[in-house]
């Protein structure tokens, strides 16, 4: 499953074109207790009703189902307000089962969500001897047979049209819809609702044949036609030939139309049809995504010998959706801005998603759906490896160079901070109340990192082997991360353990890494020392944590030329030398410090460390000057370690601005000036920066490739104030100063180069072609052109001429009238957003609404924009927003624009006004929809790193939240696990 819809809040793909950076605001000792101080709790062994509030579940008392199942038949007779649900269930005595009861004990929903009409074991009603609770239905062993085999039969009863929380099956624009991982699957009838029950499915539908035309469900349509004695209703029968756990089943039925093409297999040459479902009117917007889906399947064939399984594959695009995307077999659905697109409504960056999210759904066909995880507890084993492969895909049909860059600035922002709150947890959690909380950046971004990791230890073609043998092992099974990595080792590795490498998936929290060195002229010997830590993380001493395998991808670079050293031999404390041949080469650090000293080295080398973003760790080098930073920006050939060493030199130059910049400075006025600005931190920063841009303005003459082109357009972009403020001490972060400083360095970096941006501007103007296409050239010209319209925009205001700088914004207004494209309108409204009090942003915010007040998708992006400008206050957001037609509180996206947009502008967040009407929307969200609201919550749960009065501010309303009996489980795990943080 995609969490990709959530960019709001969590990043997951950074878009080419919407560098968002630059808007103004911007067990044993390592068990997990990510649920420690949570009341007490219920082992999921217990015997009997569960208890009807929260139950944590754990990793080690795992135990498998006393009956396995052999075949599930599924028959909805479909109605808005009153569906019925037939569930026939043959069942096994499970072989592996070794506990003392035999009780059935099926997950469902609360009484009022699923109604129990009956039940019957081989045609026998039991009804009145099962426990119906809180938590699902409990079958007494002694109303089972003693038998090889025997029939459950469950009929139950649930309204779609009422389900808000839009998990089980539901509505969304009166069309049935069905979203089952993780735990939806319970909502809509009694079952084992866990990934490691598989079976086959045969699914049978009725519905009205006026209001439901199309009826759909996983694997191959066998049997359709009109229901006899009925008027009006039909019905179709699907089977699905692969076992699958119910969170992959699905179903829709509703009025919509198709768009149909056929793709052949180059491995076999099988014929699959794809269809992509969507209402009518929407139909002009789907051909990006079925080329997507097209070139994922050809990726997929040519990168891992993986094949498509059956001859059908639908994808259906819906409005109200919680997540991204859902990989159930053979009919994905889609959150419909991940699937609908034309250059009219949508921008570079809807494209980039739709095409990556597209192919992580159907890449999960093998990783996630044919081999899947034996619990929740490993659900990395699934999302990790996906997001691994959709980041692989994307970054062979774009710019591999800067989806690195793009995937470390991301996972830096948003990963990096989750791991220094309340919430941290290691990739392979050992513990949950609610699944659903645990869809987080660490679980799929950071579990895409480590998958990296294998693939730079062991090498693309170990890689490869290691990936094979996993499908050998486990094809049409529920496996571990354990099974993962035994197969890495055992094909790729000759066997060999990895030493600590497990540790990635027991431990929380960010490694940080300390680079020291030192040269013997005489020796010619350079000795590079490595030590590693861990930091505390809830219910993790950094004493307990161990080392962990870290691959650091190295080159050594010639001081006077910038080269990487051909080859170099090296050892570690005494041990036997090793020549590895360059220009880059990979050290196995894995001990808690290690130095490796390189032999014949005829000069200092300046050392070009974790190219590549070759782990997801915090790296501090020693005695590292402001020059060699400077060298490195100038002279690597790894995009990462260039763009790393501009961040570096960024922060150095906010941080001394950090206390410089006035409280009452104006955002316009925020710019280092005097001694400030004459400071080495400051000056060296704008120099370097300089000097880059520079250099790729004179290349305009002989053309400009997409890859400089995206790469300076991120160069010049600090890091984000939230990357800033998780890395200052525990309870003294000041969003307000944080985002001064950072003004100050952006203003400062626009005025300097105020020609130089003008002049790629007008490059981009004569290069990029009139007719909109969403290929990586093309892009990388708008990317640039953005950033240099703000950057434009800020140097004009920063100058402080009025009619000049009236000219200019004139000039971005007419540029957005000019535009046929929503990428470059985008690009205008960004680059005015934050402009207080001026007519060209009132003038360009009001005309983007009047043009596109009836496309929902597009509305969004107005929602968002408005919420994350520096203009819009709470007050604003309570008076006008909330109730703004524009702004619907059930829809999903609806909430991550307009809420995440504002959780996001740190400035205005970050106030008394701002911390009130979040909570307010949040007390609102949880009677609607929880999933949602708790993702909500958890803005303010590192309310700890702030400075004291924000803290209790923070603190206050998780306070308040605990104290709503009604709350939600969802909201009330994130609240505790923050207001326990200590």
């Amino acid at each position: 499953m995609s969490a990709a819809a959530l960019r709001h809040l969590r990043l997951r793909h950074l878009p080419p074109c919407s560098l968002s950076g630059l808007k103004t605001q911007s067990r044993s000792p390592l068990r997990s207790t990510f649920h420690r101080t949570m009341a007490t709790a219920a082992s999921p062994a217990s015997v009997g009703a569960p208890s009807a509030g929260p139950v944590t579940k754990y990793r080690l008392q795992y135990e498998p189902t006393p009956f396995v199942v052999s075949s599930v038949h599924l028959d909805f007779a479909l109605e808005p307000e009153a569906t019925v649900v037939t569930q026939t269930t043959h069942y096994k005595p499970n072989d592996k089962f070794k506990g003392a009861s035999k009780d059935m004990l099926f997950d469902g929903a609360a009484p009022d969500d699923l109604k129990l009409v009956s039940i019957c074991v081989n045609d026998a009603d039991i009804t009145a001897q099962c426990d119906r609770h809180a938590k699902g239905l409990t079958v007494p062993a002694s109303s089972l047979p003693d038998a090889d085999e025997f029939v459950v039969k469950i009929v139950t009863e649930i309204a779609p049209a009422k389900n808000t929380a839009l998990e089980g099956l539901y509505q969304s624009s009166g069309n049935f819809c069905s979203q089952c991982e993780a735990e939806g699957f319970r909502r809509i009838t009694f079952y084992y609702d866990r990934p490691d029950v598989m079976t086959k499915f045969t699914v049978r539908m009725d519905a009205d044949k006026e209001k439901y035309p199309v009826l759909l469900s996983n694997g191959n349509l066998v049997e359709s036609g009109d229901v006899a004695g009925t008027s009006g209703r039909h019905y179709a029968v699907y089977e699905d030939p692969w076992a699958k756990p119910c969170y992959l089943f699905a179903l829709v039925a509703g009025n919509l139309k198709c768009v149909e093409e056929t793709y052949t297999t180059k491995m076999s040459g099988k014929k699959v049809t794809l269809r992509i479902y969507v209402e009518e009117h929407n139909l002009d917007k789907c051909q990006h995504a079925m080329d997507s889906l097209i070139r994922s399947m050809e990726w997929d064939e040519e990168k891992f010998g993986l094949e498509y399984d059956l001859e059908i594959f639908n994808i259906v695009a819906v409005d109200d959706f919680n997540m991204g995307a859902m990989e159930n077999k053979s009919l994905n659905v889609f959150n419909s801005r991940l699937v609908l697109a034309t250059p009219r409504l949508a921008t570079d960056g809807d494209f980039y998603r739709i095409e990556g999210v597209v192919g992580h759904e159907y890449f999960h066909n093998w990783t996630g759906n044919r081999v899947t995880c034996k619990s929740w507890f490993e659900l990395s084993l699934k999302e990790g490896l996906t997001v691994y492969r959709d980041q692989e895909f994307s970054a062979d049909v774009n710019s591999r160079a800067v989806k690195r860059i793009d995937d470390a600035t991301m996972l830096r922002a948003a990963q990096f901070a989750e791991d220094a709150g309340p919430i941290a947890h290691p990739i392979r959690p050992d513990s949950y109340q609610k699944m659903d909380n645990f869809y987080t950046v660490t679980v799929y971004e950071k579990g895409a990192e480590v998958v990296r990791m294998y693939e730079r230890l062991l090498g693309k073609d170990g890689f490869r082997k290691g990936m094979d043998l996993y499908f050998k092992r486990h094809d049409g099974c529920a496996v571990t991360c354990n099974d993962f990595y035994q197969a890495m080792v055992d094909a790729a590795n000759g066997g060999n353990d990895l030493p600590n490498f497990l540790n990635w998936y027991a431990q929380a929290g960010t490694p940080a890494v300390t680079c020291s060195s030192s040269y013997d002229e005489a020796a010619k010997t350079y000795a590079l020392t490595l030590k590693q830590t861990t930091p505390s993380t809830p219910g993790q001493p950094s004493e307990s944590k161990k080392p962990l395998m870290i691959p650091v991808a190295t080159s050594l670079l010639d001081s006077s030329t910038g080269a990487p050293m051909p080859s170099v031999t090296v050892s570690t404390d005494g041990g036997d030398a090793t020549t590895m041949e360059g220009p880059e080469f990979v050290l196995r650090f894995h001990e808690a410090e290690t130095t490796y000293t390189f032999s014949n080295v005829a000069s200092k080398p300046v050392p070009s460390l974790f190219r590549g973003f070759s782990a997801p760790v915090k790296v501090t080098v020693d005695g590292q000057s402001m020059d060699e930073l400077a060298f490195l920006i100038a002279n690597d050939t790894d995009g990462f370690v260039r763009y790393d060493a501009s961040q570096r030199l960024a922060r150095t130059a906010m941080n001394a601005c950090m206390d410089a910049i006035p409280e009452d400075v104006a955002p316009c006025d925020c710019v280092p000036s005097g001694e400030l600005a004459s400071s080495p931190s400051v000056s060296q920063y704008l120099d370097a920066i300089s000097t880059a841009i520079d250099r790729v303005v004179a290349m305009a003459p002989s053309g400009i490739d997409e890859d400089t082109l995206s790469f300076i357009a991120r160069l010049v972009v600090p890091p984000a104030a939230s990357e800033i403020i998780t890395d200052v001490p525990m309870g003294t972060a000041d969003p307000a100063k944080v985002c001064r400083a950072r003004e100050a360095v952006l203003n400062a970096t626009a005025q300097r180069n105020k020609d130089s941006f003008a002049k790629l501007l007008a490059y981009v103007d004569s290069n990029e072609p009139k007719e909109y296409k969403p290929d990586p050239t093309s892009m990388a010209l708008r990317t640039l052109k953005s950033v240099c319209l703000k950057m434009g925009v800020r140097a004009a205001t920063v100058a402080g001429d009025a009619a000049a700088s009236e000219a200019v914004y004139n000039d971005v207004l007419e540029r957005y009238r000019a535009s046929t494209n929503m990428t470059t309108q985008i690009a205008c409204m960004s680059a005015l957003n934050d402009l207080k009090k001026c007519p060209a942003r009132e003038a360009v915010m009001e005309e983007f609404y009047n043009t596109y007040k009836e496309e929902k998708l597009v509305m969004f992006k107005w929602l968002s924009m408005q919420a994350s400008s520096g203009c819009t206050g709470a007050d604003t957001m309570e008076k006008v927003f909330e109730e703004h037609p524009a702004y619907n509180i059930n829809n999903p996206n609806s909430n991550y624009s307009l809420l995440g947009g504002f959780c996001g502008n740190l400035s205005q967040f970050h106030t008394p006004e701002g911390y009130a009407w979040v909570a307010k929307m949040v007390k609102k969200l949880d009677t609607i929809n929880p999933q949602v609201a708790s993702r909500f919550c958890k803005v303010f749960a590192r309310y700890r790193q702030y400075e004291p009065t924000r803290q209790a501010l923070m603190k206050g309303y998780l306070e308040e939240l605990s104290k709503i009996e009604s709350l939600s489980e969802n909201s009330r795990e994130i609240v505790t696990l923050a207001l326990n943080d200590q």
